[in-house]
């Protein structure tokens, strides 16, 4: 029998469960009831099942309550029909996404699961629950007629980036009983991502960003006159900030599209409203008052106090059409808590529209988040690293070292208060950024703040002529004790960058130093940068890394170096020269791809070895070999032999003679049977040849 000639089951499925519901003496709510204005508006907010705007109806719904008052909402879904529970992608998550970062509706719509991890992530959206559990429920009946069911259980938060993962398998749903509910709590908390699963979510939730990105752009760009391109991002920036919203003892209630009125009395405008929560959201996260006076200033002269962007056209102002379309767009990115350098691609993204040269374009190309690491990692970050960076672009490279100190922190210390207050610590004491470009300056902050505000000491000054060592606000006159430098610095400053990192490692006591830069910078463009930085610094090992690293934004070839601080370079100091073209990534520039960035040689493993070269030496060889890996010296006063490889041994071996005859001998016996062809063809044609003619003697 086919499927079309099954009736659904879905009424009898529906009775089943909602009976259940009311035999646990549950306050549920069904399909066109209300169960809270929150939820209520997210559901409508968010897309339907079927494509259209707004209109979701979960089957039923109602909120579960812990012993501890926590609310947990619990959306749940029915289907009719066997096979219909849930469809899962090749990943093994719930299949909620076409291949092209699209809502798969189809799917969505069809299983009883993926409706209810849908209508989930609408709260993820929308709402501040952060604790979802999803259930779809399907039936059929046997052979005898008997209704038969099917359970789907799935916990869905911003720890398991809104993809969910099964809790267990169930007959019924007394698990939501007042009795046995925190047990069930304590399940779902128990529940974790193992390292490949939760790689592959984040890989996965970032390819969505930056397809989000990419239609987020596209739509201001062609649809918002007017907008020039420092107005995007702070747009972007100013209506990010305005939707975060804080909770806790001071909390703040996010902006919301019902929250802008386009009404055209000053005061009243919807820039005047957007301001206002803007700096209410930065009082109360404590952000020094100058540098909010700065943020605020920005984000107000010429842009949302502008008479055209507030002025209301059919009820609507453009200010509110973008802020709808960034919170729409790129809200359940940034209100899951990934620990990605989510202004870092809106950046690049961003900038892919303004009106930079193709040599501009290059000098402001951010770090890829994997090499960001990557560079913390060689500059030995922990917890207790005081890390800065004097070119910071938007933060990426101090966001990867920030969760690398707190993972550190979170490993050693197992107070929970204690590990609390050193998280604190870290975000507002032991990171520090500059950045002299206005719009990049504004990145840098909302990514910090976006990360959970390690922006208090990212300053907006250069580097090399305005900034005195010292902490940027409120401790203006201590000293920053830096003991990690991080950088990718413009080439087009002098030494090909290298400015900088004299500048930096002359400020430092002690530590260590990891820089990408282009290589030239040690092969001649920077010698006597160069040879400055020896005079208090070592250099510990020069790294070749892949010519497409920057691909689709930068071709020059880059290398990393790696310093230890404090401490002059010897003549017979060892250097570590790694060849580290082949870094297991495969790279496209594709902008119709959904990924332009695979592990097809193991990646992971290749950076790790490095990492473990560059700090203990050849005793950690494994997938490299002594091709790729070398150790010589330097001299201190050259400046310019920085870029070495491996050797190549010319000198001929038995082998290298036995191929050269075997080859000889194979072209000798090639030549023969071509004779032997033109003999045998010459015969055909009749004529004769001489013995010794034919046998090519």
């Amino acid at each position: 029998m086919t499927k079309n000639t099954v009736q659904s089951v879905e009424p009898n499925i529906a009775d089943l469960v909602n009976g259940w519901l009311k035999s646990y003496k549950i306050d549920y709510k069904l399909e066109q009831e209300n169960l809270n204005a929150s939820i209520d508006k997210a559901l409508d907010e968010y897309k339907s099942k079927q494509g259209g705007t707004g209109g979701n109806r979960p089957d039923c719904k109602l909120l579960a309550y812990d012993s501890y008052g926590t609310a947990y909402p619990v959306l749940i879904e029915y289907k009719g029909y066997k096979d219909r529970l849930v469809k899962l992608d090749e990943n093994g998550n719930v299949a909620i996404k076409t291949s092209d970062n699209k809502n798969d509706y189809k799917n969505i719509n069809s299983y009883a699961v993926n409706g209810a991890v849908h209508y989930a992530n609408a709260l993820l959206h929308y709402t501040d629950y952060e604790d979802i559990i999803s259930i779809g429920v399907t039936g059929w009946k046997d052979e005898s007629g008997k209704l038969q069911h099917e359970i789907g259980v799935y916990y869905v938060s911003g720890k398991n980036y809104g993809y969910g993962q099964e809790v267990a398998k169930y007959t019924d749903l007394s698990f939501l009983k007042k009795e046995n509910f925190d047990s069930f709590v304590e399940k779902v908390k128990s529940l974790n991502l193992t390292e490949e699963e939760k790689n592959k979510s984040i890989e996965k939730r970032e390819q969505e960003i930056s397809s989000s990105l990419v239609k987020l752009n596209n739509d201001i760009y062609k649809n918002e006159s007017g907008l020039g391109e420092s107005a995007r991002i702070y747009l972007v920036a100013a209506s990010i900030i305005a939707n975060l919203g804080i909770k806790g003892e001071n909390p703040v209630k996010p902006l919301e599209k019902s929250d802008l009125k386009s009404s055209a009395e000053k005061g009243e405008r919807d820039g005047d409203i957007m301001l206002r929560k803007i700096n209410t959201f930065l009082t109360a996260k404590n952000v020094p008052e100058d540098k909010k006076n700065l943020i605020i200033q920005t984000f107000s002269e010429g842009l949302l106090t502008n008479e055209n962007i507030n002025k209301p056209i059919n009820g609507e102002s453009q200010l509110k059409r973008v802020f709808s379309k960034v919170i729409d767009d790129l809200g359940l990115y940034y209100k899951i808590g990934l620990t990605t350098d989510f202004t870092g691609r809106l950046f690049n993204e961003m900038y892919n529209w303004l009106g930079f040269t193709q040599d501009k374009l290059n000098d402001v190309v951010l770090t890829p988040s994997y090499v960001a690491t990557f560079l913390a990692r060689l500059a030995r970050v922990n917890k207790d690293s005081y890390v800065w960076d004097f070119a910071t672009g938007s933060a990426g490279l101090l966001v990867a070292a920030m969760n690398i100190m707190i993972d550190d922190a979170k490993a050693n210390i197992k107070s929970p208060d204690e590990f609390k207050k050193k998280e604190a610590f870290i975000k507002a004491n032991q990171l520090l950024g500059l950045e002299i470009l206005p719009q990049v300056y504004m990145l840098a902050i909302l990514n910090m703040i976006l990360m959970g505000d390690g922006s208090s000491n990212i300053l907006n000054k250069n580097s090399l002529t305005d900034f005195n060592g010292n902490y940027g606000f409120v401790r203006t006159t201590e000293k920053f004790p830096a003991t990690a430098f991080v950088l990718n610095p413009p080439y087009s400053a002098s030494g090909n960058g290298m400015v900088f990192v004299e500048k930096a490692l002359s400020m430092m006591e002690k530590g260590y130093a990891a820089i990408i830069i282009q290589n030239s910078a040690g092969s001649g463009k920077a010698v006597e940068y160069n040879k400055k930085i020896l005079k208090h610094s070592t250099l510990l090992a020069s790294i070749k890394m892949p010519i497409d690293l920057f691909v689709g934004k930068s071709s020059v070839q880059t290398n990393v170096y790696v310093f230890r601080v404090g401490e002059a370079h010897q003549k017979d100091e060892i250097v570590r020269f790694i060849d580290f073209s082949n870094d297991g990534y495969t790279r496209t520039n594709r902008k119709k791809a959904s990924i332009n960035l695979r592990d097809t040689d193991n990646a992971k493993g290749r950076y790790e070895e490095v990492v473990n070269l560059v700090r203990f030496g050849k005793s950690k060889l494994k997938i490299f070999t002594e091709k790729e890996y070398y150790e010589s010296t330097i001299d201190p006063e050259n400046g310019a032999d920085w870029n070495q490889s491996a050797p190549v041994d010319t000198k001929p071996t038995l082998q290298d003679f036995k191929k050269t005859v075997a080859d000889y001998l194979a072209w000798e016996v090639s030549n023969l049977l071509k004779n032997q062809v033109v003999v045998d063809q010459d015969r055909s044609d009749g004529e004769s040849m001489p013995e010794a003619t034919r046998l090519g003697k």
